[in-house]
């Protein structure tokens, strides 16, 4: 089995990839009526959260269930709040990825945006006025989930990282907040393109970041003929042009999810270890 390559790409002196000509030769379609999170539909996305504890933090081994359920827990724990994607948590790769981090010692919590009764779906592409709406939902998510988290004795605040996957990955680079050590932003390219009004990207200039995405992402990279970018280089290099601790990882031939590849395990627990730190 040939092994999966990682192209690691620092911020700075990266070309840019040659324009083509792009047209939108499909339309999408939507489905659902709410856009907007209620105070209920919020509450409910923590409670219905998937939330997977490490060995170590219960007396009855890895935990995994709804964040309502949740065991007591032993110590303080460092904790990814993750922002599932257009999927929801029906994908196995979520709950394959939150295993995966337990068996770092990393807890996790994954808020379920679908505990909003009848919420806006969507098959690519459709209107921008419509993805907008979207990313101010999943927006709001992350406020709930930090508030959530601040509430509980077993997360540790300082040890908090923000990290989503496609729809999810747009709300962790807009959000303002600096409560976490660092976000990590799968299968997203902060850039202009079908899916955005503008990216409002707000990622600080110094924020440990760490974006991976398949280098022909079917969504995000130059091979989607309708991206409507004709200049985008299908990553996060320009929004962390700067950013000395952000690091961009390109795994080729990479399908759009790809949370649970070797390359993007690799680059995840290496960039978790550092920012993780006690």
């Amino acid at each position: 089995m040939r092994k999966a390559l990682a192209v690691i790409l620092r911020p700075l002196g990266i070309a840019t990839t040659p324009a083509f000509a792009q047209q939108q030769s499909t339309q999408g379609q939507i489905t659902g009526t709410a856009w907007q999170h209620t105070q209920t539909s919020l509450a409910s996305a923590v409670a219905n959260a998937s939330l997977v504890l490490p060995a170590g933090a219960t007396d009855k081994g890895v935990f995994a269930g709804k964040f309502r359920d949740a065991p007591a827990v032993k110590g303080k724990l460092p904790v990814v709040l993750f922002l599932h994607g257009s999927s929801g948590l029906n994908l196995g790769a979520i709950a394959e990825w939150q295993l995966w981090l337990a068996s770092l010692g990393v807890a996790s919590l994954a808020p379920d945006s679908f505990a909003l009764p009848d919420r806006i779906t969507y098959t690519s592409p459709v209107d921008k006025a419509t993805y907008e709406k979207i990313h101010a939902l999943r927006l709001s998510e992350v406020g709930a989930g930090v508030s959530a988290l601040h509430l509980q004795p077993w997360a540790d605040p300082g040890r908090l990282v923000l990290a989503g996957t496609s729809e999810g990955a747009v709300a962790v680079a807009r959000y303002t907040g600096a409560e976490f050590a660092g976000r990590i932003v799968y299968s997203w390219s902060c850039e202009s393109n079908y899916f955005v009004t503008d990216p409002k990207n707000a990622l600080a200039p110094d924020e440990p970041v760490l974006n991976i995405i398949s280098s022909s992402d079917p969504y995000f990279s130059p091979a989607n003929a309708w991206l409507g970018n004709p200049t985008a280089k299908g990553h996060c290099a320009d929004a962390v042009k700067d950013n000395k601790n952000a690091t961009i990882v390109l795994i080729p031939g990479a399908p759009h999810t790809l949370l649970n590849l070797p390359a993007a395990r690799s680059a995840t627990a290496s960039f978790l270890a550092q920012v993780l730190k006690p």
